[in-house]
């Protein structure tokens, strides 16, 4: 009786373990919800830092293999290899493509001119009751523009807003460097907040499934990058003719891997340019329809079909998750709204003991169709 007492016991005691280390695992879920919305701006360096140096990580691992170097001088010597290529493609290309931009505001009135002649014509046109030409509008839209960017509140905001950026660029460096040296660290430590029951779960299971699956879905991150440099070269420099057309179309690849605000950037900056160079009705429409193809086919139809190939998801999942995340999270969220998903799909997997080609398919080992 005593032995089968104490079986109960130690039953009853696991039971309630168990149970506990649920209720855990929730609230810590629910408390890293809450926090990541909180926070969501602050975690934008160490998001992008987290990204590039998981995306480097193989790569060290092989030179290290390779060389028997140790591993912070391999993570080092690709960190500085890294900022390199940024500081020498910014030294490259950045001062004729900042001269187009000074000469595109450095003469505001003139420029909107242009862009209302190409639209309306040069004959005046009837706006609110009244006849106006196109330097006329120009002249209003000038003055109202230069009004508005003189309040001391926007001052302020865009002074704040460019301080961010740079302060943000270099807090993103240094995050970068020491996920790049110290990565595995970092990954041991947060296994650590997992209850020690689930950690061989985590380890053994978990982590060598969601590996392979993380690393193709940022391989199709990159292919659509490169995808999106070259469909943006083929528009604007063969079929427009548009001025440095090789760093538009880089600037347009790189600002593909931040969903919807990167091209949102890049098609305003290749605007500016391809209208200060033909700001004809022609050329307005052309720049338009090609925005429009270059948006439509990347975001809607090669970008998810690839990254949902390399997640095994399907591609309106991928949309989804986009829009999901944007609206909730902001740009953190549109960054990481799909490997969170696909970080989910993977647990339950592990959980369910299934494979994540079966929770695709909505199959379970036993059951055939």
């Amino acid at each position: 009786m005593t032995g089968t007492s104490c079986q109960i016991s130690t039953a009853k005691d696991h039971e309630h373990v168990e149970k506990l280390s649920t209720h855990a695992i929730l609230f810590i879920v629910a408390l890293a919800i809450i926090t990541l919305y909180e926070l969501q701006l602050v975690l934008l360096p160490f998001v992008l830092a987290a990204v590039v140096s998981y995306i480097c990580w193989p790569l060290i691992a092989r030179i290290v293999a390779a060389t028997h170097l140790p591993w912070a001088l391999v993570a080092a010597l690709g960190f500085f290899v890294i900022v390199g290529a940024g500081a020498l493609f910014g030294w490259l290309c950045g001062p004729p493509f900042a001269r187009e931009i000074a000469a595109a505001l450095g003469d505001l009135q003139t420029t909107i001119a242009q862009l209302v002649r190409g639209v309306v014509g040069a004959g005046p046109v009837r706006v609110l009751g009244q006849q106006m030409s196109a330097p006329d509008i120009a002249r209003q839209a000038t003055v109202a523009l230069r009004d508005a960017l003189a309040t001391p509140r926007l001052i302020a905001l865009l002074a704040g807003t460019t301080f961010g950026a740079g302060f943000g660029l270099m807090l993103t460096l240094v995050i970068l460097f020491f996920f790049m040296i110290s990565g595995d660290s970092i990954v041991r430590g947060l296994i650590r907040l997992v209850p020690p029951g689930h950690r061989t779960l985590v380890t053994d299971h978990l982590l060598v499934t969601l590996d392979p699956v993380l690393r193709r879905y940022f391989i199709g991150v990159m292919a659509v990058v490169c995808l999106a440099a070259i469909l943006a070269y083929i528009g604007l420099g063969l079929a427009l003719g548009v001025p440095h057309a090789i760093f538009l179309a880089l600037l347009t690849g790189v600002l593909e891997a931040i969903p919807v605000v990167g091209p949102i950037a890049a098609a305003a900056i290749a605007g500016v340019v391809a209208l200060q160079h033909n700001s004809s009705f022609d050329a307005i429409v052309g720049y338009g329809l090609y925005l429009a193809a270059l948006r439509l086919t990347i975001d809607q139809l090669i970008g998810p079909i690839l990254l949902g190939a390399a997640g095994r998801v399907h591609p309106t999942l991928i949309i989804f998750c986009f829009l999901a995340g944007g609206a909730i999270f902001g740009i953190v969220g549109v960054i990481t709204a799909v490997p969170i998903a696909l970080v989910i799909r993977t647990t339950l997997a592990t959980l369910y003991d299934e494979s994540p080609e079966q929770m695709r398919r909505g199959s379970s080992p036993g059951v055939t169709r």
